[in-house]
């Protein structure tokens, strides 16, 4: 009896150090591993849309929330660097170019104002990361009919939309259109959101539709923009942030708290400003945070420990991301669902221990 005891509790041993082992580190990432040994990330993004991708024609800069999502991406992969665009290329890709471009592995992740939805996640093969910017599809016109009195979508039946195609906003015009008014709407497509602008600046349809956000930004470089009003209508949600293949999980898990940690910081009030300020932190949940403790958090993912003061001092935390992006756009951050959770918004990181 008593050699069946020892038996048992040598068994419930190795088990707990074997559950030990386990949570200590997981599978490294090979994806990873691919990039570093390539020296760069392929970044997909849109490349024309203000705010979230373009390129600053004084400086050829590839700008906007979506691009700085990259950066935080690239640092925790390749720690510091003097210049971190060295170490991204930035892919352009049109909607209906980029879930190809994902799959075949021309990039390792988008980062292009990309809706996540089940048909995407389940039928892709891939997982989405956190929604880096909480958005929804609007109807933009111009004044002339908002002086008619138009106010939203069931003012326009008859009405002809510029839309992007293969996004999700096609279908979601067709849906609503079709609810209202029993027919199909008429469609005018463009191959990127430039082509929608430019068809609707030439009065080629009455309405262009897309997300609010992206009609801010293109809105911010059309020729005129006084003359475009975004209608209050918030047809369909859509929630915005990176895609990935599902087939390496630690590389999901370093692209989702890279992200998480601009969130974080921004909680903790953690700025590129005042980062050395927490240097030697009495604070134990910042002193994690920062890599300052003996946690090793970054060695669950095989990255740096210290890779969110990494992130923060090349890219800065969520709210500075924010305000020098979408600030410009005039897409007031305070009170919507894209502030911090502790103002009301939907802005929450896990729980960092």
């Amino acid at each position: 009896m008593r050699a069946i005891r020892l038996l048992v509790i040598l068994s419930l041993l190795i088990a707990v150090f074997a559950l030990a082992g386990a949570a200590s580190a997981q599978q490294p990432s090979t994806k990873m591993e691919e990039v570093r040994a390539r020296g760069v990330l392929n970044c997909g993004v849109s490349g024309g849309l203000p705010g979230f991708s373009s390129i600053n024609p004084d400086t050829g800069r590839m700008e906007g929330l979506d691009a700085d999502f990259c950066r935080v991406v690239a640092v925790s992969v390749f720690g510091p660097q003097e210049n971190i665009d060295d170490v991204i290329n930035f892919v352009e890709l049109t909607a209906a170019e980029r879930f190809t471009a994902l799959q075949a592995g021309d990039v390792d992740l988008l980062m292009r104002n990309t809706t996540a939805t089940l048909t995407r996640d389940a039928s892709l093969n891939s997982n989405f990361g956190p929604i880096t910017f909480y958005d929804g599809m609007g109807l933009m016109v111009k004044t002339p009919l908002i002086d008619l009195g138009v106010a939203g979508l069931a003012d326009l039946e008859g009405a002809s939309f510029c839309v992007q195609s293969g996004t999700t906003t096609e279908k979601n015009l067709t849906d609503a259109y079709s609810a209202l008014f029993g027919e199909l709407p008429t469609l005018v497509l463009g191959d990127t959101s430039d082509a929608t602008l430019r068809d609707f600046e030439n009065d080629a349809c009455d309405a262009l539709t897309s997300d609010k956000s992206q009609l801010a930004g293109l809105r911010s470089a059309a020729a005129d923009p006084s003359s475009m009003i975004i209608l209050p209508d918030t047809i369909f949600k859509e929630p915005l942030g990176p895609m990935y293949l599902d087939d390496d999980p630690t590389w999901g898990d370093i692209i989702d708290w890279s992200v998480y940690a601009t969130f974080q910081a921004e909680e903790f009030g953690i700025t590129q400003a005042n980062l050395a300020e927490f240097d030697g932190t009495e604070d134990v949940n910042i002193a994690r945070f920062l890599g300052q403790d003996e946690s090793n958090l970054g060695d669950l993912l095989g990255i740096s420990n210290t890779f969110a003061a990494d992130i923060i001092a090349a890219v800065g935390n969520y709210g500075e991301i924010y305000s020098r992006n979408i600030d410009p756009i005039g897409i007031l951050r305070e009170g919507s669902s894209n502030d911090l959770w502790t103002r009301g918004g939907l802005i929450y990181p896990p729980a960092w221990r």
